[in-house]
């Protein structure tokens, strides 16, 4: 398995352009099976996860053609249902979480469907339950095999409902969205998920031909369709990797220009940082970095401690809580970062501690991060990724590190950033991949 090399201290700068959207592709691709009818993406991030949801789908018939970097053509003409009780499959798809998001698309077009429990990062519990409600709510019959670990809905004809959300989940939003497409009448989703993913989503499955209004909002209408035909979507930049470079620059002391980000989409991501003292810059469609000796943490008007927490959309992602943790160790002041909704992604801070970071880890959702304020560096250490999100943020303590540290399992980081050593490299970065 391989590792990171990294030589800490570097400055880096120059441009960047951000990869396409990893959880957009995720749910788009699986959207491809509504169709017997070519769909073209573009923007697609060679990655791990992607790259691997490609190949499932393809053993499953989709024909699959790469028009040139970044650009699929999908055609889902002939699919073969017996794949999903091969063995082949039962290990591919429990590889990969996205995996889940076939279920709503074949349910839609072939009344039923199978999965293994997917895979993914380890970062607590992750239900499935509100897919699988919805699903049975639109007259889907569920069946979970405990022996084999599968899972299983089938259903003679659906028809649309009013459904209320219990977690406002966007994979399950998107997976009820697709199954729901050709559902008879009308279905309603409220407390469904509305972050940029599932608007652009909404937005490519109007263009094959459904009907869905709400988009942006918390309440999706769909009417339902007999069938969908072929269309040309793009992917948006991938909002995290846009926060992973904001906080790489403010750790490292750099000064980097981030290139097209599509900065209406970010929501409240670069506020966040704002809020850490870093300086963002929105440039027409740019984001600037430059660099900063120090920056100090805001706090409340009452003079109390920030709070950082996640939160359904447009509230923070949970996904960049992990790169504002290990930025907040070199501010000036102190932070809490409360991660509301899994409750092992913030164990990877002991090895931030063990780099010389003060952080109080108060309960699995809760740190509160002491800020250095650059009187210390952080030690050069070595270390494990146990998940996407974390092992970019070690990454970034490492490169802002003295010495050289080593970070071990980078797959993880491989599944949801494109090439991040090379790309960091040819901006001043010193990573070694062995």
């Amino acid at each position: 398995m391989s590792i990171f090399k990294i030589t800490g201290g570097r400055k880096l700068r120059g441009e960047i352009q951000p990869q396409g959207a990893k959880n957009e592709a995720l749910q788009v691709i699986c959207a491809t099976l509504l169709t017997k009818e070519e769909i073209i993406i573009t923007n697609i991030p060679d990655i791990h996860d992607v790259n691997n949801l490609i190949l499932l789908i393809n053993k499953l018939g989709v024909r699959v053609e790469k028009i040139e970097k970044g650009a699929y053509s999908f055609k889902a003409s002939e699919i073969n249902l017996d794949y999903l009780r091969t063995s082949e499959f039962a290990e591919q798809g429990a590889k990969l979480r996205g995996s889940v998001m076939i279920l709503g698309p074949l349910l839609a077009r072939f009344g039923k469907a199978y999965i293994p429990s997917p895979g993914g990062d380890k970062i607590g519990r992750r239900r499935l339950d509100t897919h699988f409600i919805g699903f049975e709510k639109l007259g889907a019959k569920f069946l979970y095999d405990k022996e084999k670990c599968f899972y299983r809905v089938d259903a003679d004809k659906l028809v649309g409902k009013y459904m209320l959300l219990e977690e406002a989940s966007v994979t399950g939003t998107a997976n009820i969205l697709m199954a729901s497409v050709f559902a008879e009448g009308k279905t309603t989703i409220y407390n469904a998920a509305c972050e940029p993913y599932i608007q652009q989503l909404c937005k490519m499955l109007n263009n094959m031909g459904a009907k869905i209004s709400g988009v942006g909002s918390n309440l999706l209408t769909i009417e339902g369709v007999g069938e969908l035909h072929g269309c040309k979507h793009r992917l948006l930049p991938d909002m995290i990797e846009i926060g992973s470079f904001i906080g790489l620059a403010a750790m490292t002391q750099s000064s980097i220009t981030i290139k097209n980000v599509a900065y209406s989409e970010l929501g409240a991501i670069p506020n966040a940082f704002r809020k850490l003292g870093i300086q963002v810059i929105e440039k027409n469609d740019d984001i600037f970095i430059p660099e900063q000796e120090k920056y100090e943490i805001e706090t409340f008007i009452d003079g109390s401690i920030l709070t950082l927490a996640d939160a359904p959309w447009p509230g923070l992602t949970p996904d960049i809580l992990s790169v504002l943790l290990v930025v907040a160790t070199q501010a000036k002041g102190s932070v809490l970062i409360h991660q509301k909704m899994f409750e092992s992604r913030l164990f990877f801070v002991d090895k931030l501690i063990d780099m010389g970071a003060k952080i109080i880890l108060c309960d699995p959702h809760r740190a509160t991060v002491i800020g250095l304020n650059r009187e210390n560096s952080l030690r050069a250490a070595k270390m494990t990724s146990p998940d996407i999100r974390a092992g970019v943020a070690l990454l970034i303590a490492a490169m802002s590190a003295n010495g050289e540290s080593t970070i071990h399992n980078i797959n993880q980081i491989d599944r949801g950033y494109e090439n991040i050593d090379k790309r960091l490299n040819a901006l001043g970065a010193e990573i070694i991949r062995i």
